[in-house]
């Protein structure tokens, strides 16, 4: 075997060692329920960013990790999502309440500018 070869079967030796360390943290993240990312993946495998994007295995395992944890709700993110769906309720209520005192000094508004007017007319006859 030539010095080539042996490169060769060490850096793939090497390879598959990564895709392994790689696999077996996804496969460990998604068993114990923790939201996957390749932040994470990286600082618990020391592994960079472009091997998790641009090895095609890995890149599957991530993918397919990710479909399975897309079912998953994060219990802050239900809490999170009551408390905006209360307070948007609360909202509509305030515009619902704002709507009809807007509505009502718009009829004020055209009560008054009527009123207005009549005295107007009248002080323009004593005037004539």
């Amino acid at each position: 075997m030539s010095k080539y070869d042996k490169m060769i079967a060490l850096n793939k030796k090497a390879s598959e060692e990564k895709i392994e360390k790689a696999r077996r943290e996804i496969v460990r993240m998604v068993e114990e329920g923790e939201k996957l990312s390749i932040q994470k993946l990286m600082q618990r495998t020391g592994l960079s960013r472009g091997f998790f994007y641009k090895n095609p295995q890995v890149r599957k395992e991530i993918d397919r990790a990710l479909e399975q944890q897309a079912g998953m709700m994060d219990p802050r993110r239900e809490v999170m999502d009551m408390a905006m769906n209360n307070e948007l309720a609360m909202l509509h209520q305030k515009v619902k309440t704002l709507q009809t005192e807007n509505e009502q000094l718009r009829k004020e508004l055209e009560t008054a500018k009527k009123s207005l007017a009549k005295k107007n007319i009248k002080e323009l006859k004593k005037m004539m």
